[in-house]
């Protein structure tokens, strides 16, 4: 654990039945009364869209622009394209309705309009951009996965560079992020199951890195609780309110927890195998959270000992020889993952992703090797260690 830490989330949670009515209320706290609204296609055609500004509209507020174009992964043109139309609507805040997408691309238009910018390329880097101006946001996920609501963190593709950058800065985060059952209830069983395994992710390498701290260590293994109790359920039965709820207050824990500690190697291979094979990112993480556990067991033994109580609950825990309870969680995650797996389809090799060759293996080795999150994983790893671990969860 460090012996220094830092953590802030200043953003308000807005949490349960009808928080998607209370947002002119705190936009107008906010001094702002006309918001930007931003989201996906897919969710206007879902008709997400409809339900939160039907929710604006009861309150009293229209936004004064609504774009509803941004693409599964959005780029800096997208970023400076939206903040030129913000400045042309005179619009003064952001509402983000979506996935980790559509967050960060609004993250990424408050960092150009702050800073009086107008090319997010300008603002690159960690922890290095200023306040600036304060531009109102809220934000609003509609998948329990990327905890970007409540993350310092923004991804946002460079299309002629192909690569994603990153972007770190605490003013980063929301001033509300809002949590509402309807957002999430018509995800598809399989989605909610790739994204709410990455939640849970998000939890254990929270938890297990070298940056983890007393605050992100009881955010993430209240995440993992929420998680791993409601996640089944939420597959099955979307409609579920409280597995839903549930859910999305686990995926907020989880980027709390390490948007204020770090990840660790899952994420760090997770990510060469987007950028090189573009194996989506909650598959990745579902594929290899069990064998990097285990390669990290000789570090982690007694705290994965420790996370099998919020894991897999008090009697098993009582019931598991303290020398075992590491190896035991370990299993628990497997047993889940082929639980969702059936239920889902969702993949647990990297064969049965189908966009991943043995010969990408070194590639993709090479550039985990160079990811960030390598960095605070507790076990260090060479380049024939993440092959080997590709080895492993190859079939």
């Amino acid at each position: 654990m460090s012996a220094y830490y830092e953590f802030q989330l200043p953003s308000k949670i807005l949490s349960g039945d009808e928080a998607l009515e209370h947002i002119p209320h705190e936009l107008e706290g906010l001094g702002a009364q006309r918001p930007l609204f931003l989201s996906d296609e897919g969710l206007e055609r879902a008709g997400t869209v409809k339900t939160v500004l039907a929710a604006l509209a009861q309150g009293g507020m229209t936004p004064a622009e609504v774009f509803c174009r941004i693409p599964p992964d959005s780029s800096i043109g997208v970023v400076n394209d939206i903040a030129g139309r913000y400045r042309a609507a005179g619009c003064d805040s952001l509402i983000a309705v979506g996935g980790g997408s559509v967050i960060d691309t609004a993250k990424g238009v408050g960092m150009v309009l702050a800073q009086a910018g107008e090319d997010l390329l300008s603002q690159s880097g960690c922890e290095v951009l200023p306040r600036g101006a304060h531009v109102p946001f809220v934000a609003v996920p509609t998948t329990a996965g990327t905890g970007s609501e409540a993350t310092i963190v923004a991804v946002v593709a460079n299309p002629a560079e192909k690569v994603k950058l990153e972007f770190l800065s605490y003013h980063l985060l929301p001033d509300v992020a809002v949590l509402d059952p309807r957002m999430t209830e018509t995800l598809p069983p399989r989605i909610t199951a790739s994204t709410g395994f990455d939640a849970l992710v998000h939890a254990i390498e929270a938890a297990t890195c070298l940056q983890r701290n007393p605050v992100s260590d009881a955010f993430a293994e209240k995440a993992m609780e929420q998680i791993v109790q409601n996640l089944p359920t939420a597959v099955r039965n979307g409609r579920d309110k409280k597995a839903r709820m549930a859910m999305a207050n686990g995926s907020l824990l989880a980027g709390a927890a390490f948007s204020n500690s770090m990840v660790g190697l899952v994420h760090a291979i997770g990510h060469a195998l987007g950028g090189v094979c573009h194996v989506a990112h909650g598959d990745a993480m579902t594929i290899l959270l069990p064998a990097v556990m285990k390669y990290n067991l000789s570090a982690c033994a007694q705290r994965y000992g420790e996370l099998l109580l919020p894991l897999g609950g008090a009697e098993l825990y009582a019931s598991t020889p303290a020398e075992l309870r590491g190896e035991r969680a370990i299993q628990l995650l497997v047993e889940l993952r082929k639980q969702l797996s059936d239920l889902t389809g969702l993949p647990t090799t990297l064969e049965a992703t189908g966009k991943v060759s043995k010969g990408d293996f070194t590639e993709v080795a090479s550039t985990a090797l160079n990811d960030g999150a390598i960095i605070v994983n507790p076990v260090e790893a060479d380049l024939e260690d993440i092959i080997g671990i590709l080895e492993e969860v190859w079939a």
